[in-house]
């Protein structure tokens, strides 16, 4: 599925966790930013997380 990416993220995080991220994207065969990605659509999925329509108002939850 592809997104249009027109927005910048920049975190500050510890040595460990940055090594974490890297070993994880390597084992993956991705780049860390799209190690982010997955991470986060992946728990987005798991908590049954919507970002909200263009019109502001929050997606519904399929039932």
């Amino acid at each position: 599925m592809s997104r249009l990416k027109d927005e910048t993220l920049s975190i500050r995080t510890s040595a460990e966790i940055k090594q974490l991220l890297r070993l994880a994207a390597d084992r993956e065969r991705r780049s860390v930013a799209s190690m982010i990605e997955i991470l986060v659509l992946e728990y987005a999925r798991s908590h049954d997380l919507r970002p909200d329509r263009p019109n502001g108002r929050p997606a519904k939850a399929s039932a």
